[in-house]
């Protein structure tokens, strides 16, 4: 009988350890217009942000274009996936912009100044996609870009905030949240390639 309760014990322990991996690690979430909010979200085109090098970029810039938005980190394990994204820019950048915005949020990954993530990233990975001053993703100070992809009532469906470094959100041509993707799914994932690359 003790053998039996530690067992059930173990294997529920695990169980529920597992769905917390699942939920924060592998979640895909993707717009069901039958499920949409009827409160009309705001345009994700009047959001602006001050670059890394500290200009103002308006987001207007971005229509026509689909858009992938993440908030990376220098010392993170999914750091390497700077390659990846570099990669989409320079194989998509007729009909892609991707928006790196680097956080401290998540394990205190990201300690450095803007002058050093963009030392690091440019060295380290070549990249050349925008990059963003480092900003808080969730809390009190959230910035307004992420204020709008985790709240329903501004994009229209989503409340799904950053639940780690390299968070994935996915915005259509025509400035619509389509998908929110965890940090586990690499950039060159069909999801990602297959939405950049449908019509």
């Amino acid at each position: 009988m003790k053998w039996f309760i530690i067992t059930t014990v173990f294997f529920s322990i695990l169980f529920i350890s597992n769905s917390i991996y699942n939920y924060i690690f592998r979640s895909v979430s993707e717009v069901n217009l039958n499920q949409k909010n009827e409160v009309y979200p705001d345009s994700f085109y009047d959001l602006s942000a001050l670059s890394i090098d500290g200009k103002d970029i308006g987001f207007k810039s971005f229509k026509g274009k689909k858009v992938l938005i993440v908030n990376v980190a220098s010392e993170c394990g999914y750091t390497d996936q700077y390659d990846d994204l570099q990669y989409l820019h320079r194989k998509y950048s007729n009909r892609l912009v991707i928006l790196g915005f680097p956080s401290n949020n998540f394990g205190k990954q990201e300690p450095g100044s803007n002058i050093k993530i963009l030392d690091f990233c440019k060295s380290n990975f070549g990249v050349e996609f925008q990059m963003f001053e480092k900003i808080e993703v969730i809390g009190e100070k959230t910035h307004p870009v992420y204020k709008w992809l985790s709240s329903s009532n501004l994009n229209g469906w989503n409340d799904k905030s950053p639940k780690w470094n390299f968070y994935k959100y996915l915005v259509d041509q025509n400035g619509n949240l389509s998908k929110v993707l965890a940090s586990s799914i690499n950039p060159r994932d069909p999801i990602i390639t297959d939405f950049i690359e449908s019509d």
